[in-house]
Order: C-alpha cells, then structure tokens, then sequence
C-alpha cells in the first residue's frame, strides 16, 4: 500500500464482510461493495453545508461534496469511521456533538456508489474544515443543491441521490 491507501473490507449483499482490498484496487476495479459514510451538516434555517473539492482530489475536482464523506476501513464500524471523518475533514468531536442517522442505502437497491450509512447534525456556523480536501463552501437548501447541480455545477455522485432521498429527513 502506499501512503493514502487504506485497507477496505469488501461486503455481500447483505452488507456481510467477505473479504478486504485496498482502497486503490476497489476503485480501478471499479467495484461497489465497500462501505463509506456521508453526512450533512444543516444549519437552524435548513440550509446544508456543502463544501467545494479541493482541485487535486482525482474524483470530481472542485465539484461539490456532501459535509462529511469518507471510506469505511476494514475493521471500523460506520460510526466509528464518521467520528473519524468529521474530525478530519471538518473538525468536529462528534463524541461532543448530537447527530442522527438517517439512513442507510445500497448499491442495488439505491444505485449509489457504496454501502453508505448518511447522518445529519446541525450546527449554527461553518466548520474549521480541512482546507487540503476543501477549497470553500457554500450554504444551499437541498432545493437549491439539486438545482445548482442539474443547472451544472459539478458534484460527487452520490450527492444529489442522497439529497433527493433523505430531503424530508434532513431537520
């Protein structure tokens, strides 16, 4: 493995662990059943905090992002793996801060790219995020987060599916 490679655990169906595989490999096999964690920071008004990717990241450079999103690493729970996310990207202890889990979703049966568990916490001000993965940030109703998106503006894959999915859940 190099550096940034991480060692990911490979699920069934059912979301069972059958075997692991590092991080690069999953992705140029193109391979969906590895899990990640997503999830959207909403502020009292209900807007979400949508950060832009910084221009480096090789997956949608400089589109938009959910709040928080990462990769599961084999052995970690969801919940571990989003405390561990969210005090990466956006500096928040999640062991200090409430937050729910809204769902979890597939890729067979929501056409998403992964096994996804998605939370959502609110907060009243933008984050201390991390500026290596983010270049800046906007605050968008989810309204205004698929019409941005279909309007063209770049974004993860994942995240109009998500939006549209969990839009009445989001506080």
């Amino acid at each position: 493995m190099f550096e940034h490679d991480e060692l990911l655990d490979l699920v069934d169906e059912n979301d069972q662990v059958i075997g692991q595989l590092e991080r690069t490999q999953v992705h140029a096999q193109g391979l969906h059943n590895f899990r990640s964690v997503n999830a959207f920071l909403v502020n009292p008004r209900g807007e979400l905090w949508i950060p832009r990717r910084a221009a480096h990241k090789k997956i949608c450079p400089l589109g938009f992002d959910m709040s928080i999103s990462g990769h599961v690493s084999s052995g970690e729970t969801y919940d571990q793996a989003f405390f561990r996310e969210a005090l990466e990207e956006v500096n928040l202890d999640m062991a200090q801060h409430p937050y729910r889990v809204l769902g979890k979703v597939t890729p067979h049966e929501h056409g998403v790219f992964a096994f996804e568990q998605v939370y959502a916490l609110e907060v009243t001000d933008a984050p201390s995020y991390n500026t290596f993965d983010f270049v800046g940030y906007e605050w968008l109703t989810p309204e205004d987060v698929l019409k941005r998106i279909a309007a063209g503006d770049k974004a993860k894959g994942d995240l109009p599916k998500l939006v549209q999915l969990f839009l009445h859940e989001i506080f």
